[in-house]
């Protein structure tokens, strides 16, 4: 029998999860049954934007896991562990720091991205954690020597990155490392805001996996339709509604019917809004059911992670043990 591979996968625990995360999730879930899964609560990685709201990191990370559980991350099949309860990451960070170009940091696309965006909304990452934290990423994945990744495909420039570190150490010092591929499922879906940006929580146009059903009306009621349809019986053109956008994931079965519907105009915009509302409640609805129940059960979360934190420094260590080696022999 083939020997399993192994996958890091995190998010970092910065707010509600929204159904941009669901996708993820679900992935995710489909991975742990082939996979040796460790999936990281990147907290560290959560104060390099957010240093100032570093006291909500915890109850961040039991509402994050509570939503990782309800989706059906098995903590039974997977690793479910907190990035700063293995300090092996931080060791193996600081190793890679001394041998890494900083131009290599400095030509990741998302770094100027990222900088410019955050300071229009007031926050300042022209920080050295900020600049670092594709390394501490590389730190993340190798300290377990995945050789996959799941990602989207504006974080393949992180795995290359990745790639090139464990390259560049396996030459100078001894070859511990594998060179991780990035794993790019066509199926996870990249849903819009409701108001047509990317979604995101530092944007504030989302739909939480949590949320109740007058907060998905609500959301859903505050969706971009198309802008030239200004009467209910004008055709719509579907490509340039977040509704049908929405309505492709969680309504693929009947999104011929809408479409046709749409660009006739006997549907409005507000029926076809009450629709995907509807939709969206009966798929979320068991997941926050399930949710409501992991986060009455106390202690509940906390002892998951325990559990996983100590298997995740286990295989750090044993890593981290090779990798003093072939630095000091």
């Amino acid at each position: 029998m083939a020997t399993k591979g192994i996958i890091l996968s995190g998010m970092r625990p910065t707010g509600r999860l929204h159904l941009g995360h669901q996708s993820v999730l679900n992935n995710w879930v489909r991975l742990q049954d082939e996979y040796n899964c460790f999936f990281m609560v990147a907290d560290w990685h959560a104060i390099t934007t957010g240093w100032e709201e570093a006291k909500e990191v915890y109850p961040n990370t039991i509402e994050m896991v509570a939503d990782w559980l309800a989706t059906g991350i098995d903590p039974e099949k997977s690793v479910i562990f907190r990035q700063s309860s293995v300090l092996e990451h931080a060791e193996l960070h600081l190793m890679f720091s001394m041998v890494t170009p900083l131009s290599w940091l400095e030509r990741v696309p998302t770094y100027k991205d990222q900088v410019q965006k955050l300071g229009e909304m007031g926050k300042d990452i022209n920080t050295y954690g900020f600049l670092g934290y594709p390394l501490l990423q590389a730190a993340d994945i190798l300290v377990y020597r995945a050789n996959a990744v799941p990602v989207g495909e504006d974080q393949l420039p992180h795995i290359e990155l990745t790639r090139e570190v464990a390259r560049r150490f396996n030459y100078q010092f001894k070859s511990v490392f594998p060179e991780p591929q990035g794993i790019i499922n066509k199926e996870v879906a990249v849903l819009p805001g409701v108001d047509g940006a990317k979604m995101s929580k530092s944007y504030h146009n989302y739909i939480s996996i949590g949320a109740n059903a007058e907060e998905i009306k609500k959301n859903v009621n505050q969706m971009v339709t198309d802008p030239a349809r200004i009467r209910k019986t004008d055709p719509g053109n579907p490509q340039v509604c977040v509704v049908h956008k929405f309505h492709r994931l969680y309504n693929a079965d009947l999104l011929e019917g809408i479409e046709t519907e749409c660009k006739a105009g006997s549907i409005g915009c507000v029926a076809c809004k009450k629709q995907l509302a509807s939709s969206l409640e009966d798929q979320l609805s068991p997941i926050r059911e399930r949710r409501e129940q992991i986060l009455t059960k106390k202690g509940y979360i906390d002892e998951i992670l325990r559990a996983g934190d100590e298997k995740a420094r286990a295989a750090a260590r044993q890593t981290m043990e090779e990798v003093r080696a072939a630095i000091f022999g």
